[in-house]
């Protein structure tokens, strides 16, 4: 009896997702017969909030822009495993050696952003 609800749940499981291709494959299918081929200018040109476009597409970004956010990712998604030792460290027998390893921890963060800081990295200019 317990394997029976068992498969059946992976059956339903499997029925879903199923359906859901079926949905994906019409909607893509309706779309390719329904739409229009017929190309004119107005529709290759570039839109911009109802205006004529002006200038060129092309711009060029800074590289420190990137920098940026990718030393904000790294530095918050380090800092999300701040969250379980937070949790682990009240429990009995974690204490002194919990504490250590999240020194290192630190430690490593704090060479890192030390290293961006003395390569010039976090200066905006």
């Amino acid at each position: 009896m317990g394997t029976t609800t068992y498969l059946a749940n992976y059956a339903s499981l499997g029925l879903l997702l199923v359906l859901g291709a079926l949905v994906f494959v019409a909607a893509f299918t309706a779309n390719r017969l329904l739409r229009t081929t017929v190309s004119t200018p107005e529709k290759e040109s570039t839109y911009e909030c109802g205006l004529d476009p002006v200038g060129e597409g092309w711009a060029q970004m800074q590289i420190r822009y990137y920098v940026y956010a990718f030393l904000y990712a790294l530095f918050a998604v380090e800092s999300v495993f701040l969250f379980p030792w937070a949790i682990v460290f009240d429990r009995p027998g974690f204490g002194l050696v919990t504490v250590a390893e999240m020194g290192v921890f630190i430690a490593v963060l704090a060479l890192g952003l030390a290293y961006a800081w003395r390569k010039g990295v976090l200066t905006w200019a």
